[in-house]
């Protein structure tokens, strides 16, 4: 039975995936900064009935020996890690880049950013001890240079967040780590993510111009999962690029948006914490 990891996984796109794996018979483990948090989630994926077993442990991504905690621990627990997934990620404030502070921007960067290239490091050089597996990054807004006002440091992270894991790919291959390394591509998902800051530390209060945006192109996170799980489990190759959101896509849901029109921000959207 294969195993796979996930990296904030309480809530959101992770916890989501997790559900997917569990579908398909995957040992999961889930790991957050929320102790709370993460044992209602076990609670929810143990109800779901699979062949697999769920297990969690506490990660703060920005600390390495939290990530080679969280790697002991899954070996531990399932022998063997399949594949493992860099999900954690934070949101900035939606301010200019003038007006975040040097605290807010360092954060930002050590979960997005560092977090997964650390994450990515570890978790090779395990699978690699062990015969193999997969390794997934999440690309986001930004990763294709796209801009938008107080998402400036995000989308630098998850640029970055593509060239590493190009980059990483065309290594893993070079070396023969019979590792194979990929990017996940969600689009845009409605969660509450977009509408906190730094964690949950700061609100986020969406202008209409971007609400709008986000009802034209975001999708449930459970959908995605669904899509992005399925492409996983059946992928084989190296520098894979897993994308939701397509460029046609887009096009067409902007062509579209006219007679097509979607509310995600109503008073009763479970995925925005309402």
């Amino acid at each position: 039975m294969k195993t796979v990891v996930i990296t904030g996984s309480a809530r959101g796109l992770g916890f989501e995936m997790a559900k997917v794996f569990r579908k398909n018979n995957f040992n999961v483990v889930i790991s957050d900064l929320n102790e709370e948090k993460l044992k209602k989630a076990k609670e929810e994926l143990e109800k779901i009935e699979s062949d697999g077993k769920v297990s969690y442990t506490l990660c703060n991504v920005t600390k390495s020996d939290d990530i080679s905690n969280l790697i002991d621990f899954a070996k531990k627990e399932f022998e063997k890690i399949d594949i493992w997934i860099n999900n954690a990620g934070v949101n900035q404030p939606e301010k200019p880049i003038w007006e975040l502070t040097e605290d807010e921007i360092n954060f930002v960067l050590n979960v997005d950013l560092k977090g997964a290239i650390m994450g990515s490091k570890l978790a090779l050089l395990q699978l690699q001890k062990d015969g193999g597996g997969a390794i997934y990054n999440i690309e986001g807004y930004g990763s294709n240079d796209a801009m938008m006002l107080g998402l400036s440091i995000y989308g630098t992270s998850k640029r970055a967040i593509t060239y590493f894991t190009d980059a990483l790919a065309k290594e893993s291959q070079e070396k023969n780590t019979n590792v194979i390394v990929g990017k996940l591509s969600p689009g845009i998902m409605i969660t509450d993510f977009i509408v906190n800051a730094l964690g949950d530390k700061e609100k986020i209060n969406l202008s209409e111009k971007t609400k709008k945006v986000y009802n034209i192109l975001g999708d449930y996170p459970d959908v995605v999962a669904n899509f992005l799980v399925t492409e996983m489990i059946k992928n084989t190759k190296n520098g894979v690029r897993i994308a939701w959101l397509t460029n046609k896509k887009a096009a067409w849901r902007f062509m579209t948006s006219g007679f097509n029109k979607r509310d995600f921000f109503s008073d009763n959207n479970k995925y925005l914490g309402r």
